[in-house]
């Protein structure tokens, strides 16, 4: 057994492999890839005995998610979870508290990539960009594509006013947008500039598009429900770059299909990857495939931060952008 304290990483690193082989100077380096159950055996058997800190992406391919069966098998030696990722809705925070486990995600990194989606949804639900995209490649022209409408004007409700949704508010001011938000606390005026803080429902009243950025917990599963999507104007639109199941799916179709929604933006699920069949076959409803951090700067800063938290808890017992429970 090595003296070195032990890192792992689970998956593999896309963009900072060099930096991740220069702790091997400092610590000793594990992977793993494979399954859940092999990971649980691996566990068990004693191959991560050692482990002090562990390295997480944010896909769930490799282990699943992070629950309170797989916490109580992670060894005992472990003390720092290094995630990559902003969302840590699949990671069982508090059995990791009581394990004595600390976490860090990665956040603020994300905001400019995935503001971006969330304007580019945005610019596409007002002028049903899927219609005619999938018509010009079907040699048919402009296809059936109804006449859009300018962002100029409009009334964005941003739902969640932290990183992401105050770099989506910078880019719709850009358009001309006007901004109101809905968060758990006012934002200091330096931050808020010309936004107007509003109630939840009154952003819904007020708004031609709501768009979500905020985290899925307990508290947040499904915020908006059937009867939230009663109280929003004829006509409006919902952007969803956050979680999947903020939003009642169901409750969206129907939206749709009495025209209370005029379109709808998703660049998350859900059950994704399933898609619910309503929303597949709507015209009107732009689909992504949860593309809202995938570039390669950001994906690169985050592994970087997600290495760099790891080096400072075991250098200096301190993660730089811990999770608080």
């Amino acid at each position: 057994m090595s003296s070195k304290p032990g890192l792992l990483l689970i998956g593999r690193l896309q963009h900072c492999q060099i930096e991740w082989d220069t702790l091997g100077t400092k610590y000793n380096l594990l992977q793993f890839q494979g399954d859940r159950q092999q990971f649980l055996r691996d566990c068990q058997s004693g191959a991560f005995d050692g482990v002090a800190g562990l390295y997480r992406t944010n896909s769930i391919a490799d282990t699943g998610n992070f629950d309170q069966s797989l916490v109580s098998q992670l060894p005992k030696t472990l003390k720092y979870i290094g995630h990559n990722g902003a969302g840590y809705d699949n990671i069982d925070v508090q059995a990791c508290a009581a394990r004595g486990i600390r976490i860090s995600n990665t956040p603020k990194i994300v905001a400019n990539a995935t503001a971006d989606v969330a304007m580019f949804l945005i610019l596409g639900t007002l002028r049903y960009a899927m219609i005619p995209l999938e018509a010009v490649r079907n040699n048919e022209w402009k296809g059936t594509t109804p006449i859009g409408r300018d962002p100029e004007g409009k009334i964005l409700g941003i739902i969640g006013m932290g990183g992401i949704g105050q770099a989506l508010a910078r880019r719709a001011r850009a358009f001309g947008m006007n901004i109101v938000y809905y968060n758990r606390s006012r934002l200091p005026e330096a931050e808020e500039g010309d936004a107007k803080y509003v109630t939840m429902d009154e952003l819904l009243q007020q708004s031609d598009i709501v768009s979500l950025n905020l985290p899925l917990t307990a508290a947040t599963h499904h915020l908006i429900s059937e009867a939230d999507i009663n109280k929003v104007k004829d006509g409006a639109i919902i952007i969803n770059t956050a979680r999947g199941p903020l939003l009642d799916e169901e409750a969206l179709v129907k939206g749709l299909e009495s025209g209370k929604l005029s379109s709808v933006g998703l660049d998350v699920y859900e059950h994704e990857p399933k898609i619910h069949p309503g929303l597949v076959k709507n015209k009107k409803v732009m689909l992504l495939p949860h593309l809202g951090k995938t570039t390669v700067e950001t994906k690169r800063e985050m592994e970087l931060l997600a290495i760099r938290n790891l080096e400072s808890a075991l250098d200096k017992g301190e993660l730089l952008t811990p999770v608080e429970v």
